[in-house]
């Protein structure tokens, strides 16, 4: 094992994929999926391996050049995460530290952790100080907004990819009571034993959300996701106030700092930071601790490889939110067994590029 480990260079790839089942959401229809394979060459030869899931396939043209700005600008320093983050961080700084370059930052700190945990030869979870093992899981592939008997039909079909005891579904259709014919119809299909969480991905206005969220108040739901437009604290902290389902927010989280803030504000009952907005590992980390002192469950954002690991090194872990929009390109995706993610006794995170898929798929930019 080296000593330590030297940065060589980042080569950043632009993929994009055709979902299996489209996301139909009130403010967004994507039947196209990006994503930016990030590998993270070392002078000793380790690689360490990322993604990113940047959402608009367009976002690649920005992204992908700042990867390769940051691989010229850290060239020959040690591969320690933290440095590396700071360093990417500060370098665009004057444009501001949310939005794309923290995005890129984030992609940049996930590769280089993967890289570490790689040299020291354990899986990511173990240099972070927790075990292998298994993460709880629900599903997220799909419960977009079609007719109920669609949605209650595929939600059967969701459980039993890999024994879930948990589901998403995506509310905000234009008529409220569709909404309610849906979560019922769901309900009925998957039995009342089933986890159920909503997703109204922002659709809503203050007013709106007042009302349809206490329609649904009584149905036994772990989480109202997302009902206003992110950066809408004080709406939040008012939904938060007056509902008795906890309100779930923080995929929109740009950094700890955030998350902070509406933990302050009493924005929220429970956070989902996503890795590319938080600051990758790192980020995680720093927001899984002010959770935790908080006492706030915590629950991960896409990217559920990376999540599984960091899940296993935090206080208030929740859920994992499940998704296998990568797995195309993965030359071995994580498997999911009785509802839980089984995390690979790998070094580092575990993954690789299926090559032939990334060809297939490769986006000109």
């Amino acid at each position: 094992m080296p000593e330590s480990l030297t940065f060589r260079e980042i080569k950043a790839r632009p993929v994009v994929l055709k979902l299996k089942r489209p996301v139909v959401a009130r403010i967004v229809t994507i039947s196209e999926w990006p994503i930016i394979l990030i590998d993270l060459m070392t002078e000793q030869g380790i690689v360490g391996r990322s993604y990113l899931e940047p959402y608009i396939v367009k976002s690649m043209r920005y992204l992908v050049p700042a990867l390769h700005d940051f691989s010229e600008m850290l060239k020959g320093r040690s591969v320690a995460p933290l440095e590396l983050f700071e360093a990417a961080r500060k370098s665009l700084h004057f444009v501001g530290y949310e939005g794309l370059s923290m995005i890129a930052a984030s992609g940049l700190d996930m590769a280089a952790w993967d890289a570490l945990a790689k040299a020291a030869n354990k899986p990511l979870c173990v240099l972070l100080g927790g075990t292998v093992g298994a993460v709880r899981s629900y599903n997220s592939n799909g419960l977009w907004l079609k007719e109920p008997a669609e949605v209650a039909a595929e939600a059967l079909e969701l459980r039993d990819e890999g024994g879930f005891s948990a589901l998403k579904l995506r509310l905000g259709r234009s008529n409220p009571r569709d909404d309610l014919a849906t979560l019922d119809a769901v309900r009925k299909a998957v039995g009342g034993g089933m986890h159920l969480m909503v997703d109204y991905n922002q659709g809503l206005n203050l007013a709106e959300a007042i009302e349809r969220c206490h329609m649904i108040d009584d149905h036994g739901l772990d989480w109202i996701e997302e009902p206003i437009v992110y950066d809408n604290l004080d709406g939040h902290a008012q939904l938060a106030a007056e509902l008795k389902t906890p309100i779930q927010i923080g995929e929109n989280f740009y950094g700890p700092r955030e998350m902070h803030k509406a933990i302050q504000k009493k924005a929220c009952d429970l956070v989902m930071p996503d890795f590319m907005r938080i600051g990758g590992v790192t980020g995680w980390m720093r927001a899984a601790a002010i959770a935790g002192v908080a006492g706030v469950p915590i629950s991960t954002h896409l990217y559920p490889e990376v999540a599984a690991h960091v899940m296993r090194a935090t206080e208030t872990a929740h859920w994992l939110e499940w998704q296998d929009w990568a797995d195309p390109i993965l030359l071995n995706p994580y498997e999911i067994k009785d509802g839980m993610l089984q995390i690979p006794d790998l070094p580092g995170v575990g993954l690789e590029w299926d090559e032939k898929a990334v060809a297939r798929n490769l986006a000109s930019l």
